[in-house]
């Protein structure tokens, strides 16, 4: 990376697939100015059809683009328009100037790089600029990598798209558990008070440990006398916890199922509490994600009945070539990208030593209650007392996730399910994804939960796979 002076000013040239992923890219930079190379335009213009996320995000750049051009004076725009700040981007304080390519630039590109792609046109004219500009420090902001390497190869600086990142490392991902030191109990001294109600045991503790805790954030104490406990609510220095629901033993089975370990546990007391609106689950393959969100829907819609339904989504990327057209219904056509659904209810349908009639007419009223839904059709939606999984959300965007979340009316639960290290998605990262931006966002809310599951369930050779390939 090219050391940049803190005294020069800043020129962001920006690449198409930064606005195609936030449309108000435009206004991220503060009082630094944005460049748009005539490339850039034409690509928008390329991509503005359709009723995809990205069609729609392009047709939005263009609506801040025409009304930023339509407040300025068409006779100085080659000196560059006020960057003012949009209702829509309301969150955005930018006070630099939005620049344009208004001239033909002659190419500094090597003859390994013909300038009639794209990428090299922005390429060749990021070059000009840093040649004309030389009091000015020149950034080439890109989610596409190989347009970085190429840039870089070429002496220019470039740097990824940053705004849309939750964090700056995964590993920084809120757990949803925390493991106290088996002295807890005597660091506390007399600030501790304890009661039942309805056979749950509750505490109250004060310290300054309570602050850095979270809502329904777990608690663990490991040792000879294990202890586990869900915060139940936060006031100042003062928590109350209550003791967590132990699903290990058959006597408290979800749907015929019980927890195998401390995060199934904890997601279970998650799951099966009415109090807690958003739940969301991250882990490897094989934890139990699935089978312990439908167990607990099953649960609450069919024995309960807290819920009228159960409906189950997912995004539709494919994890090699896409098969094609599929015919049907809207229900038909996504039966396939449900397979995890089928094979959990095969393990939540009836045992085998009941006759065909009984398990097929089980399997009928289990397939009734939950409905299978695609995310092409849920704007405009609102879902009452519905019981809503999402499964593989670490491939949605952050805008994805909230056009979703937002579907939810009176009584209705939504879970997340996914692995932020299995991303299909194009340009969508560990420290982006829509999943990542959810547990970051929720985790202070008292009517929200998450756990991050960590050791898996489904087999010998699953768990050895996970771990060694």
């Amino acid at each position: 990376m090219i050391n940049q002076s803190a005294h020069k000013k800043r020129l962001y040239i920006l690449d198409t697939n930064v606005m195609m992923h936030d449309p108000t890219a435009l206004f991220r930079f503060s009082e630094h100015d944005v460049f748009l190379p005539m490339a850039v335009l034409e690509e928008l213009d390329h991509a503005k059809k359709g009723v995809s996320e990205v069609a729609r995000n392009v047709r939005q750049v263009s609506r801040f683009l025409d009304d930023l051009i339509s407040q300025a004076d068409l006779h100085t725009i080659a000196n560059g328009v006020r960057l003012q700040k949009n209702p829509l981007a309301d969150s955005c304080e930018s006070s630099g100037m939005l620049r344009f390519q208004t001239t033909v630039v002659e190419s500094s590109l090597p003859s390994s790089l013909p300038g009639k792609v794209p990428d090299n046109e922005i390429i060749n004219v990021a070059l000009s600029l840093q040649k004309k500009l030389t009091d000015t420090s020149i950034t080439l902001v890109s989610k596409d990598i190989n347009l970085r390497l190429k840039a870089a190869i070429l002496g220019l600086h470039t740097e990824d798209y940053y705004n849309d990142k939750v964090l700056d490392d995964v590993d920084l991902l809120f757990k949803g558990i925390e493991e106290l030191e088996p002295e807890f109990w005597n660091t506390l001294g007399n600030d501790v008070k304890s009661w039942k109600e309805k056979d749950k045991t509750y505490y109250e503790i004060t310290g300054d440990l309570v602050k850095t805790w979270y809502p329904n954030q777990f608690l663990v104490i490991k040792g000879t006398k294990p202890f586990t406990a869900r915060v139940e609510s936060i006031s100042g220095n003062k928590a109350t916890i209550i003791v967590t629901t132990d699903y290990t033993h058959s006597s408290q089975n979800v749907w015929s199922i019980t927890s195998r370990n401390m995060e199934q546990n904890f997601s279970l007391n998650l799951l099966m509490n009415p109090d807690i609106d958003f739940v969301s689950l991250v882990g490897v393959a094989g934890t139990g994600k699935t089978l312990l969100t439908l167990a607990a829907a099953l649960a609450q819609t069919i024995e309960e009945k807290r819920y009228l339904e159960i409906i189950m989504t997912r995004v539709t990327v494919p994890v090699g070539e896409d098969i094609g057209f599929l015919p049907g219904t809207e229900e038909e056509k996504m039966t396939p990208w449900m397979g995890a659904l089928m094979d959990n209810l095969e393990v939540l349908s009836p045992n085998t030593d009941k006759d065909n009639w009984t398990r097929a007419a089980t399997n009928d009223l289990l397939q009734h209650r939950i409905k299978i839904r695609s995310l092409n059709f849920m704007r405009g939606r609102t879902f009452l007392n519905r019981f809503i999984i999402l499964d593989e959300a670490q491939n949605l965007t952050s805008k994805q996730m909230k056009t979703l979340v937002t579907r939810a009316g009176p009584g209705t639960k939504i879970v997340c399910l996914g692995n932020v290290a299995q991303i299909d998605t194009p340009y969508l990262t560990e420290t982006n994804s829509g999943l990542t931006y959810v547990v970051d966002r929720f985790k202070e809310w008292e009517y929200s939960g998450h756990v991050t599951l960590r050791r898996g369930e489904r087999s010998r050779l699953a768990d050895y796979a996970s771990d060694n390939l």
